[in-house]
């Protein structure tokens, strides 16, 4: 199978101003030498507590924002080389889901307006453009009378369904879904993740899938990368980074999922103190501040993403730490998709 994206030692720090008065900048380390590879029809899923860099990534791989360093290749193509003109007709293969639906609208532009747009500036479905604006709203389970309609007329998951439609206008190779399901309420979290799944068996398409919630990122991914600070630091296929997690990170946020029935007992990993901060982040490995395992060498050694059969860990001792007990499937999903499941025929990837 011909690898799709490919990231290569992605680097992306802000230099910040540390007061009104203070003109000396700091640099916020928001990813820091990320690499990875994506296959036509997979599905990568970012995970990791809020501010360890997920969305900044994501906007990278589509050079939203430029990075300060690394490289992304689409299709054998280097994006962080291209001229503007090259770019504008390469993301055409590659789109985003916002996180904000109403937020990621253009509240003056109708809802036409705003799946033509894409089409018409790549010269797409000329002469049929409304007639094709009506097929993607059929596509994401909406009425074509919608067309006419403005953004604020629409409740939430609505709104997020239309931006799928316009992340589908241009038929990408690539969707970059940031929290795409996370404003939603459970029973649109449900359809939207079905709509998702549907969509990829018939497109082939590819998603990178930035996440909060473990028991949505079960359902919809193939692989698994889990982030601190910047870094990956560990990354899997699905079944085995839920079956056995390595890193304590990893086994902190397992832990945290929610039991579904109660009287269910798991061992809680509560980490202590806070996030370190990504302007000053820790010598060695960043995770070493919270972690049970920390010994000397963490603090003078940054951890290479050691990979074993495809289950890559970014720590020195992951070895020797005890393997996290699997987490059964009755436990790891969450309570209130459980009770959607049959409903809406909620599907694992």
């Amino acid at each position: 199978m011909s690898t799709l994206l490919r990231v290569e030692n992605l680097v992306k720090h802000f230099p910040v101003q540390q007061g009104l008065f203070d003109r000396s900048k700091v640099v916020v380390h928001a990813v820091d030498g990320v690499s990875f590879t994506l296959n036509p029809g997979e599905t990568m899923a970012l995970v990791g507590e809020s501010g360890c860099g997920k969305s900044t990534l994501g906007r990278l791989l589509l050079r939203l924002l430029d990075a300060t360093s690394g490289k992304v290749w689409f299709e054998d193509r280097d994006l962080m080389a291209m001229p503007p003109a090259e770019l504008r007709a390469a993301r055409r293969n590659m789109q985003m889901i916002f996180q904000d639906p109403y937020s990621s609208l253009n509240p003056r532009m109708t809802i036409e307006q705003t799946l033509v747009e894409p089409l018409a500036l790549h010269g797409l479905a000329v002469g049929r453009q409304r007639e094709r604006a009506a097929e993607l709203l059929d596509v994401v389970g909406l009425p074509a009378q919608y067309l006419g309609r403005y953004p604020h007329e629409f409740s939430g998951g609505q709104r997020q369904r239309i931006g799928i439609a316009r992340a589908l206008a241009v038929e990408p190779k690539l969707i970059v879904c940031d929290e795409a399901v996370s404003a939603l309420d459970v029973s649109i979290q449900a359809q939207v993740i079905n709509l998702l799944q549907d969509l990829q068996q018939r497109l082939n398409l590819a998603y990178v899938f930035i996440g909060h919630d473990l028991a949505v990122v079960k359902h919809i991914a193939s692989h698994v990368a889990v982030m601190y600070l910047g870094e990956i630091v560990e990354y899997a296929d699905k079944r085995t980074l839920f079956a056995s997690p390595r890193h304590p990170y990893t086994q902190a946020l397992l832990s945290a999922i929610p039991l579904p029935v109660p009287g269910l007992n798991r061992r809680r990993v509560i980490l202590q103190g806070d996030v370190p901060s990504p302007s000053n982040p820790p010598s060695g490995c960043r995770f070493r501040t919270r972690c049970a395992y920390a010994q000397e060498r963490c603090a003078k050694e940054v951890p290479a993403l050691q990979s074993d059969q495809g289950h890559a860990v970014a720590c020195h001792f992951w070895k020797e730490i005890p393997a996290a007990p699997a987490v059964p499937a009755n436990e790891l999903a969450n309570p209130r998709l459980l009770k959607l499941q049959q409903a809406f025929n909620l599907k694992e990837a």
